[in-house]
């Protein structure tokens, strides 16, 4: 028996997180697999009820769009649901059961974590499953403002309010306001999607700029910062930060941690 993890999502041919967990199972000399499979929502029931019955399966990561969805197909041990409201990552817990949880938040906090945030004011662009991460996030760090860039007004407004993080719901074509860090937690940029179309010249010298996306690593948002000469932080800090915590869920034991030069230079070829 092979035990193996997966990543779904839907695209997800850009994904690198099999990259990452081949990598460290390599590096651990462990016997196992790690794929990606495109999974469509409406196919989400399905493939959860089919890995469930699989010994082997060990668990999965998820992505867009199944990160709220997916929390109806698992058990809820740690009260996702009602505090970041989205998982990123199941695995298999006693007698088989399938639980859900969210590794992002840590994922995405490592990187900033000695960043001075108390009281400070983060743009945060995006109002999906990984915005939610970020908020939590946030909200640990006691941030003093975020000021939420999203589509759809009403819904952002509604995760600050969940939240209870102070701040303001701005249209994405608004001007940035002066803030200490700014998050892009949409696929805005991403390789398929739209560009992401803002003029960072509001944000002060000291601003960090934190981009999601990793596919491209490069993207316009990090190349403007960089520009300016910002501190930057790119997609991977998160992805394997996030992914770091997902593997010892699946295989039981953690990634190296003396291999991350040797796997950034492989994510980037």
């Amino acid at each position: 028996m092979t035990n193996y993890a997966e990543v779904i999502g839907h695209p997800i041919s850009h994904s690198k997180s099999p990259l990452i967990h081949r990598f460290w199972l390599n590096q651990l000399g462990l016997v196992g697999e790690y794929q990606a499979r495109d999974i469509l929502p409406e196919h989400l029931d399905d493939y959860f009820r089919e890995r469930a019955a699989d010994p082997e399966w060990r668990g999965c990561n998820v992505t867009i769009p199944h990160k709220i969805a997916a929390l109806d197909h698992v058990t809820d041990l740690g009260d996702v649901r009602s505090s970041i409201g989205a998982i990123n990552t199941v695995f298999r817990g006693a007698n088989g059961i399938l639980v859900g949880t969210n590794t992002d938040a840590g994922g995405f906090y490592g990187p900033i974590a000695d960043l001075p945030l108390a009281g400070e004011t983060a743009v945060v662009i995006g109002a999906g499953g990984a915005s939610r991460a970020v908020l939590f996030a946030l909200g640990q760090a006691d941030i003093g403002e975020v000021v939420l860039f999203a589509r759809n007004g009403l819904k952002a407004a509604g995760l600050l309010s969940h939240f209870g993080l102070k701040g303001r719901v701005l249209p994405l074509t608004a001007r940035l306001p002066d803030s200490a860090l700014l998050v892009n937690a949409s696929p805005l940029g991403m390789k398929g999607q739209e560009l992401l179309e803002i003029d960072l010249t509001p944000l002060p010298e000291h601003a960090v700029v934190y981009d999601l996306v990793y596919a491209p690593i490069e993207t316009a948002l990090l190349k403007q910062a960089r520009a300016r000469e910002l501190e930057v932080v790119d997609g991977l800090e998160m992805l394997v930060g996030q992914a770091a915590i997902a593997f010892e869920l699946f295989f039981g034991v953690a990634p190296p941690d003396d291999e991350e030069n040797a796997l950034r230079e492989l994510l980037l070829r």
